[in-house]
């Protein structure tokens, strides 16, 4: 009896080790680049000013498509998404701000003819679209 309780313990023992090591592995190699998505869960709770103060951001947040004399940073996004986006930790500013025919094959692979329309017609990003998708933007 106290053999195999002796084995149950040294197996447990092992396993317990072995998610350690996994752990550590995770958090210090980040193989599914989960890093951002901390960095934006952590984002609201940090900083509530900023979201407040509109007038402060608003020369950095794209005006959506009307076009006037002067072209806005990134005229494909709405304002609802440049604010998505911020949050994410990516200056909108930074973005292609044309969709070449490849890129749109990406998102449409990646995301889905549904999803990519709705993104179009100025629906804000999701985090599960953006860590999807990041790849075909150069992200």
């Amino acid at each position: 009896m106290l053999k195999i309780l002796n084995i149950f313990f040294v197996v447990l023992g092992v396993i317990f080790l072995a998610l350690l090591i996994a752990g550590a592995y995770v958090v210090i190699a980040d193989p599914f680049h989960l890093w951002p998505l901390v960095q934006m869960l952590r984002a609201p709770a940090a900083s509530p000013a900023p979201s407040s103060a509109g007038a402060s951001n608003s020369p950095a947040v794209p005006k959506g498509t009307t076009g006037g004399t002067t072209p806005s940073k990134n005229s494909l996004l709405t304002p609802e998404q440049a604010k998505t986006l911020e949050s994410f930790g990516i200056n909108p500013a930074s973005l292609p701000t044309s969709i070449t025919p490849v890129m749109e094959a990406c998102f449409t692979e990646k995301l889905g003819a549904a999803r990519v329309a709705e993104i179009k017609k100025g629906s804000a990003p999701t985090p599960i679209d953006f860590f999807t998708a990041r790849a075909c933007a150069g992200l």
